[in-house]
């Protein structure tokens, strides 16, 4: 089994502050990882540390087979949801570009000359991978005038059109309704399978995620644990997080609800509902 992501021992301190540590991760190459946790968990900071923007305190982090930030070139990253109003007249194949051509300034022009072959083989490029996320009836509209699902199927064009060995998605859900966040959950899983990418998702909610993802890493109490939803989001696991009682419930309807005494941290209202 080759490792995608490997931590070891690994801990983060922040002004003074430990956010996480003893973390033991390791994420084998083409596996789907749904990233939980309450608000200030450390998320956010897993992700840079995975990408080489952040030092790790103690221990030992590995990234497709590199030090952390070494092949950066491979890993296709969108950050936390943007959101373009109607105004943003950027055309949705443009944005898509960026992911090509983001490192240089402006938009990119038709080429001309000596560059016709690279600018044909970007164009291809970037029609690729318009075509994986099912976007290529809206590509050509401004962003502004997409919905907010369509609008994040660009951004994950835009994180695939390098073929990137990993993705790693921000709380590309947030914003959605439940309807999208299942399309892309379901095409996030599809990539991940049909190219053996390995994917690492943020969520709130694992919910969406439940159908799809292959295991997962919830981040709680400055600890961590990882392994099949069943395992890790469980009364006993959460309980040894938070170091205090926790209790996962399961609806009729197959959701999971996280309740506990002291409550548990929210994340979108008084209690934590994994929906």
């Amino acid at each position: 089994m080759t490792a995608a992501v490997e931590l070891t021992d690994a801990a983060v301190r922040l002004g003074g502050r430990t956010i996480w540590s003893d973390v033991d991760l390791l994420v084998p190459e083409g596996e789907f990882v749904a990233i939980l946790g309450p608000n200030g968990a450390g998320k956010s900071t897993l992700l840079n540390v995975l990408l080489g923007l952040l030092r790790l305190d103690r221990g030992r982090a590995q990234v497709l087979g590199g030090a952390p930030g070494a092949h950066n070139e491979r890993i296709g990253y969108l950050p936390q949801r943007r959101v373009f109003d109607a105004g943003t007249r950027v055309r949705g194949v443009d944005m898509v570009r960026l992911g090509l051509d983001g490192h240089r300034w402006g938009l990119p022009l038709p080429a001309v000359g000596r560059f016709g072959a690279r600018s044909r083989e970007a164009r291809e490029r970037v029609q690729e991978a318009i075509e994986r996320v099912g976007a290529g009836t809206y590509a050509g509209r401004p962003i502004g005038e997409c919905s907010g699902g369509e609008q994040q199927r660009l951004l994950i064009a835009q994180a695939l059109v390098h073929d990137p060995r990993m993705l790693i998605l921000d709380e590309p859900l947030d914003g959605l309704d439940l309807p999208n966040q299942a399309a892309v959950a379901a095409l996030v899983q599809g990539i991940c399978r049909s190219a053996g990418v390995t994917v690492l998702l943020v969520a709130h909610d694992v919910n969406p995620l439940l159908p799809y993802v292959d295991r997962v890493l919830y981040l709680a109490g400055g600890h961590a644990a990882m392994g099949p939803v069943e395992e890790v989001v469980t009364s006993d696991t959460l309980s040894g997080l938070y170091g205090a009682p926790i209790e996962v419930l399961r609806t009729t309807d197959g959701r999971l609800v996280v309740v506990g005494q002291p409550e548990a941290p929210h994340l979108h209202g008084p209690r934590h509902v994994l929906r």
